[in-house]
């Protein structure tokens, strides 16, 4: 089996026992939540319920670019070691973090040329980001190497899907993930919006439904329909950020449609956290389409 090194970015959301027993190494994301910067990336010193609830309550939170320097570091540590190592990052429609990556790479590899460091740009956020590394683990104990991983990637990451609804689009407005006229326009009293991530890595809003119960249906139904009917599902992630309870009932329904052998119900993590508010239910899964062909399909017009 091969040894290489899996770092993923704290957009991922993930089980924390999924991280420990696979070694996979954490690289942060920064945010910020009422002015008080958190560098840890993830809940070290504030928890999820407390972070949600303070959104709730009026508070602002955002994020900050990991800076081409921490990148360096990062690099150089495991060229110096002569590691193999690959990077899973936050789509590039989302953040600069990739493309700061990128730009870092090519810094160090003036001094180690023949380092084996490959940053993927994983099209994808939140469980997205988490079933990405999934599927880099499951090729890693094939035994596929670090540079086969991420060229096996960047061909087959467009058929994993990300599917979201939420409470409140003004979040993504404010973070500056949808226009002020999407917001709104999804904003409607009673109408719940629901979005995905496009082709090219951003979030656009798609469709609306009359309440949290049809949003939910919705949500399922967008999946079965690019699935074939007797396609069985290694692994769906369903995010949600504090919201278990409308998150157990997509679990529910998923599995009365389709066969998956494993399901994670995961807490959203305070990256993309940030960014949708609380209330957000997310479903990740792998198509049998990828999302150019399901955006001809179901949106073109």
């Amino acid at each position: 089996m091969s040894k290489f090194t899996i770092v993923v970015d704290t957009s991922y959301d993930l089980p924390q026992e999924y991280i420990d027993k696979h070694d996979l190494k954490i690289i942060p994301i920064p945010f910020h939540l009422n002015g008080v910067a958190h560098d840890d990336g993830r809940w070290q010193d504030i928890s999820d319920v407390d972070f949600y609830k303070a959104l709730a309550e009026g508070g602002s939170a955002g994020t900050n670019l990991i800076n081409p320097e921490t990148f360096v570091q990062s690099f150089t540590e495991y060229a110096e070691k002569g590691e193999e190592v690959l990077y899973i990052l936050l789509s590039s429609g989302l953040s600069g973090t990739a493309q700061n990556a990128m730009m870092a790479l090519q810094d160090v590899k003036e001094t180690y040329p023949d380092c084996k460091i490959f940053p993927v740009d994983g099209m994808n956020a939140a469980g997205g980001t988490g079933l990405v590394t999934v599927l880099a683990v499951n090729k890693r104990e094939e035994g596929l190497s670090a540079e086969e991983t991420a060229k096996w990637l960047d061909k087959n990451k467009h058929s994993c899907f990300s599917l979201f609804t939420v409470d409140d689009l003004m979040y993504l407005h404010r973070g500056g993930r949808l226009s002020k006229l999407q917001a709104i326009a999804g904003s409607i009293i009673g109408i719940k919006p629901l979005l995905n991530v496009h082709p090219d890595g951003t979030l656009k809003l798609k469709d609306k439904a009359r309440g949290r119960k049809a949003a939910i249906e919705t949500l399922v139904n967008q999946m079965t329909r690019c699935l074939h009917q007797d396609t069985k599902l290694d692994t769906v992630i369903i995010s949600h950020s504090n919201c278990l309870e409308d998150a157990n009932k997509v679990a529910d329904l998923v599995k009365s449609k389709v066969e998956v052998k494993e399901l994670l119900v995961v807490m959203m993590g305070p990256v993309i956290g940030a960014h949708v508010g609380p209330g957000c239910i997310a479903l990740f899964f792998e198509a049998d389409m990828d999302r150019e062909e399901y955006e001809a399909k179901f949106y073109s017009k």
